[in-house]
């Protein structure tokens, strides 16, 4: 798996890097503290036994190691020449009172907020990382969508209900990617052949879905941080595909009613496929022909030039929104990567909307009415997920922007070499090696992407996430 990864050594930067970060986190209009009367509403809250008993299914979990907030199990069987997928979310709905502090809270916070030295939750722990999540501990109410998927993994039926569950596996990326590697059995062992038969639905879809690399910074247990740039590995795309038919069927579901929320996205403009195109050729990975949803699933993972090409690939993944609708379906209802109709509804521990969702689609598939509070509150998930998706970006940008600085402190008064990746009037987005820094920069009117340019590290400011570079 192509990584990099960069680390900001224990020293006075690593001390003022630890204080800017909090200063982030306090600055954020997310409180890592919950109020009293929604810490005793969660602590109060239960969920009433589903009428479905789902226990005698082995469910498993997979996520990254060290989750505690588990929203979906899965469980995956051959049926015939085909295969059943059911897949466990967790039950948030059966545990936040409409209306009640808690629902309050989430609606102010809108998503979980992930910092290197720490989270800022959804919901109060005792439901997000205790009750409500899908834990191997013991038995938990859950949404179990069950799918019947022919030989070609297209999606034959599917249903929603209400059920107890309990998961028999706490599962993670790499220990499970090792074990298939070693072609071991298991509850993932499915998940490959029915993974890869979904990508295929999705190529002949048109579709695009490719999981972008990961930015994150990470803080070790010796306090030191670091920024490590990685591209999923291929069990994380696999399950992936899993969330991703879920998401199809639930706004299959709500079109057919007449009422939802969907998850939508605008296929690329001319504009940013020509600046795709300038990048993967100064790549040395030229992207000449064919759609670009093939393009990207074609490269090679183990080529040191994917994650780079991936990182430029993102820019083609932007203008994702949400579109409520009651009586009407939207014109423009699909998500262009995924090439269909799609709504977030896999993940109501850690995201807002998710709720509306699953107890839309549960009312839909038992030929219920959507229940009122839901349907009254629609028009106000959009603008809450557009706010919170903008304070997870900021946290997210500023983050990266203040250790980018710590690493690049030591080497203030010194120059570097950088690739120039994007041209912006007379500045350029640059790629330096090493530490793995990406940055904006001026450079030289003659320089293209692609250029290897020398410049000077002027400044280099932690607390503000700021550096300075002079050719």
């Amino acid at each position: 798996m192509p990584q990099r990864r960069s680390r900001v050594a224990p020293s006075a930067a690593q001390t003022e890097l630890a204080a800017a970060l909090a200063a982030l986190r306090e600055s954020l209009e997310s409180p890592a503290e919950f109020p009293a009367d929604a810490l005793a509403e969660a602590e109060a809250a239960t969920a009433a036994p589903p009428d479905l008993d789902l226990r005698d299914v082995p469910f498993a979990t997979l996520d990254p190691a060290g989750s505690r907030d588990l929203d979906q199990a899965f469980h995956l069987e051959r049926r015939g020449d085909g295969y059943t997928v059911r897949y466990a979310i967790a039950d948030v709905p059966a545990f936040v009172t409409p209306g009640g502090a808690v629902d309050a809270e989430a609606r102010r916070r809108g998503q979980t907020l992930y910092a290197p030295d720490g989270r800022i939750p959804l919901h109060p722990p005792v439901l997000s990382e205790d009750r409500a999540s899908l834990l191997p501990d013991g038995d938990r109410p859950a949404l179990v969508w069950t799918f019947a998927l022919d030989a070609a993994g297209t999606v034959s039926d599917f249903r929603l209900e209400r059920a107890l569950i309990r998961s028999r596996a706490q599962l993670d990326y790499v220990a499970v990617q090792a074990s298939l590697d070693r072609g071991e059995d298991g509850p993932v062992a499915l998940l490959p052949e029915i993974g890869r038969l979904r990508i295929e639905q999705e190529r002949l879809r048109g579709g695009a879905s490719l999981n972008v690399p990961d930015e994150e910074v990470v803080r070790a247990p010796d306090g030191t941080y670091a920024i490590v740039r990685s591209s999923p590995l291929p069990v994380e795309d696999w399950n992936a595909q899993l969330s991703l038919m879920t998401g199809m069927a639930a706004a299959s579901l709500m079109l057919d009613a007449g009422v939802g929320i969907l998850r939508t996205m605008p296929e690329p403009d001319a504009k940013s496929f020509e600046a795709f195109r300038h990048q993967t050729e100064a790549l040395g990975r030229p992207w000449t022909t064919g759609r670009y949803g093939d393009y990207l699933r074609e490269l090679d993972r183990a080529d040191p030039l994917t994650l780079p090409v991936l990182e430029a690939a993102a820019t083609l993944f932007r203008g994702a929104g949400y579109i409520a609708f009651d009586g009407e379906a939207p014109k423009d209802a699909e998500q262009a990567a995924i090439a269909a109709p799609y709504a977030h509804t896999t993940a109501p521990l850690r995201r807002l909307v998710d709720r509306w969702s699953l107890a839309i689609c549960l009312a839909v598939s038992r030929g219920e009415e959507v229940p009122a509070w839901a349907r009254e509150s629609l028009p106000l998930l959009p603008a809450l997920m557009q706010e919170s998706g903008q304070r997870a970006s900021a946290l997210d940008r500023a983050t990266i922007n203040c250790v980018e600085a710590a690493l690049l402190t030591p080497l203030v008064g010194t120059e570097i070499d950088a690739t120039v990746i994007e041209l912006r009037g007379e500045r350029a987005t640059i790629q330096i090696a090493e530490p793995a820094v990406t940055a904006s920069a001026p450079v030289p009117s003659t320089a293209v992407p692609g250029d290897v340019v020398r410049l000077r590290v002027v400044r280099a400011d932690i607390a503000q996430g700021e550096v300075e570079f002079g050719a």
